[in-house]
């Protein structure tokens, strides 16, 4: 089989999650800052993304960090570029450590209109689509918001999102649909149940042959996507933390039978580049296998 069906195969058929490791120019600085590393820590971009790049690197480079309870990655176009120990990024990820590679391929939010964040323009998409595919890069992400419980906007958020996936699903790669709800929206139960609808039609007109990964905000229903985990067009429904800690992140998650972690900030909490790698090491490997265990329910 080719490496493609195999990390298909891991995504179907292993216990795990997806490290979110895709934090962009606009959240690079807050990752940092969370990390230990302060603003003036760098004096522009190239410093600023190597340094991100050398944090990756050194969660990625951990050998509690492997395909056994991780099953995916998601990264930054520029970490795509780079490489971990001399190897391409996404190669070290499949071919030392056993973990699919997935790119972030959206370019940042537009303007909030009728409740929602849409998509900006990817313009460069069927490029990016085919350099990914290149080097070895399974699937990709792309993040839009959904403010409140605004019903068109809902709508056009979701409709936005499947018609660039099935762009990229044609090209060859799985995406992720990711349509996040605000975890501080005061209607957000109302917008999830909007959601959860546009959801299922879309997922009726994925074309045979194509699947999704839905990425979805951790909802105030419980099992509230169950219809979507078991739709034969769906490869699997995964969880962002939202900005929930990470105890609460993951105790939501428990309560989401068949759903599993896609974290970011509640993978890397407690992390910092002052901690020695015993406790490095210790503190992300208890990290992992509290998301994991979470992502087992």
């Amino acid at each position: 089989m080719s490496a493609f069906d195999d990390q298909l195969q891991k995504f179907r058929n292993d216990d795990g999650f997806i490290a979110a490791l895709d934090q962009s120019g606009g959240s690079t600085p807050k990752a940092l800052g969370l990390y230990g590393i302060s603003e003036d820590g760098w004096s522009n971009d190239d410093e600023m993304f190597s340094l991100v790049h050398e944090m990756r690197a050194r969660i990625v480079t951990s050998p509690v960090f492997d395909g056994k309870r991780v099953l995916a990655a998601i990264l930054f176009e520029d970490t795509m570029d780079r490489d971990i120990e001399g190897r391409p990024t996404a190669d070290y990820l499949w071919n030392v450590k056993g973990v699919v590679p997935i790119l972030k391929v959206d370019k940042g939010l537009a303007s909030e209109a009728d409740g929602v964040q849409l998509m900006k323009p990817m313009t460069d998409l069927d490029a990016l689509l085919e350099r990914a595919k290149d080097k070895g890069i399974f699937g990709t992400k792309m993040r839009s918001v959904i403010k409140g419980a605004n019903e068109t906007g809902i709508a056009a958020n979701v409709a936005q999102q499947f018609e660039v996936g099935l762009r990229i699903a044609e090209a060859g790669l799985v995406p992720i649909i990711e349509p996040e709800v605000d975890i501080h929206a005061s209607d957000k139960a109302e917008a999830e149940g909007i959601l959860e609808s546009c959801l299922r039609e879309h997922l009726d007109e994925v074309p045979d042959g194509k699947v999704v990964i839905l990425k979805l905000t951790l909802p105030d229903k419980d099992d509230l996507y169950a219809d979507c985990i078991a739709h034969p067009k769906c490869l699997k429904v995964v969880a962002l933390s939202g900005g929930y800690s990470r105890e609460e992140a993951n105790e939501r998650l428990a309560r989401q039978r068949g759903v599993v972690a896609s974290f970011s900030r509640a993978l890397t909490e407690g992390l910092s580049a002052q901690l020695s790698e015993d406790e490095f090491n210790q503190t992300l490997d208890a990290s992992i296998e509290s998301i994991f265990q979470a992502s087992k329910s």
